[in-house]
C-alpha cells in the first residue's frame, strides 16, 4: 500500500505544455529511477497534505509529463491508490481524488474507533521505554511546529501521531489499516472543512500518553475514543461542499 512519506522526495521537473506531441514519455534520464510505487507514494503524500483536494482530476497525460514516464506506469500507480480508496476511477471519465460521502465519513471514524481502541490496548500491554520516548518526541515536535506550519502540514503531523502509535503497538497489519484510515480522514477533513484546533489535538495526544503510562488500558481507550469523537464533531457533516480543482503540475510541485 502506498505510504505517505514524512516529506516529499525531490520530483522530476515537469515538461512544459509546449513539448512536441511525439516526445517519448521516458525521454528524461531520471525517468528510469521513477518507480510505480514512488509515483503512488508521491501522489498519496500530495493528497494527505491537501495539495490535491477531493474531486481533483488526475489526468494521465499530465502525470506522465510530470514524472517523465509512460501512461502505463501512471495507470499502475493509480490502481494502487484506488485500492486504498484515495482515488476513484470512473469508466470513460478518468481518475479523481476521492470525495467521501457523509455516510462514508461517519463510517471511517467508526472504523477508526474500533481499530485504534485495539491499538491502544496492544500499546499499553507491551510498549517499553523506547516506544514512549518516540511518541513523546513526536508530541514535542508537534508543539514546536504547529505555530509555523500550514494547515495541511498540521493535519498530516497530527495524523502521523496515530500512525506512529499503531506502529509502536507492534502489529504491522493493524498499523497499515490505521494509516489508510488516517489518510482517508485527511480527505474527509478537506471536504467537510474541519474546524479542529491543532493545538487542542496535540494537547490531547499528550494527555492520552500520560493515561497510557498509568497502565490503565481501558482508561486510555476511552481517552482515544473521546479524542476521535471530538475530531469527528469538528466536521461540517450536514452538507457536502464543492472544492475547486487545482492545476495538477502546480499542486504536485507546490
Amino acid at each position: 500500500m502506498p505510504r505517505a512519506a514524512p516529506a516529499p522526495k525531490p520530483r522530476p521537473s515537469p515538461k512544459t505544455d509546449s513539448a512536441p506531441a511525439g516526445t517519448p514519455d521516458a525521454a528524461a534520464p531520471e525517468a528510469a529511477q521513477v518507480s510505480i510505487e514512488g509515483i503512488a507514494r508521491d501522489l498519496a503524500t500530495a493528497i494527505v497534505e491537501k495539495r490535491l483536494p477531493p474531486g481533483t482530476w488526475l489526468r494521465e497525460e499530465a502525470l506522465g509529463r510530470i514524472y517523465s514516464v509512460s501512461r502505463t506506469k501512471v495507470r499502475a500507480a493509480l490502481v494502487m491508490l484506488a485500492k486504498d480508496r484515495l482515488i476513484e476511477t470512473i469508466p470513460d471519465k478518468g481518475s479523481f481524488v476521492s470525495r467521501p460521502s457523509v455516510q462514508e465519513a461517519r463510517e471511517v471514524f467508526a472504523v477508526r474507533r474500533i481499530l485504534e481502541s485495539e491499538v491502544v490496548r496492544l500499546f499499553v500491554a507491551q510498549a517499553g521505554r523506547a516506544e514512549y520516548q518516540l511518541l513523546e518526541q513526536h508530541i514535542r515536535f508537534e508543539r514546536t511546529t504547529l505555530n509555523s506550519a500550514t494547515g495541511r502540514v498540521q493535519e498530516k503531523l497530527l495524523g502521523d501521531f496515530h500512525v506512529a502509535l499503531a506502529e509502536a503497538a507492534g502489529n504491522r497489519t493493524l498499523a497499515q489499516l490505521v494509516q489508510e484510515m488516517v489518510a482517508r480522514s485527511s480527505l474527509i477533513a478537506m471536504l467537510y472543512h474541519s474546524s479542529n484546533d491543532p493545538h487542542c489535538s496535540s494537547g490531547e495526544h499528550a494527555a492520552f500518553l500520560r493515561v497510557c503510562r498509568s497502565g490503565d488500558a481501558e482508561a486510555a481507550v476511552a481517552c482515544m475514543v473521546d479524542h476521535l469523537n471530538r475530531i469527528e464533531s469538528s466536521l461540517e457533516l450536514d452538507s457536502e461542499r464543492a472544492d475547486r480543482q487545482l492545476d495538477l503540475v502546480k499542486a504536485l510541485l507546490a
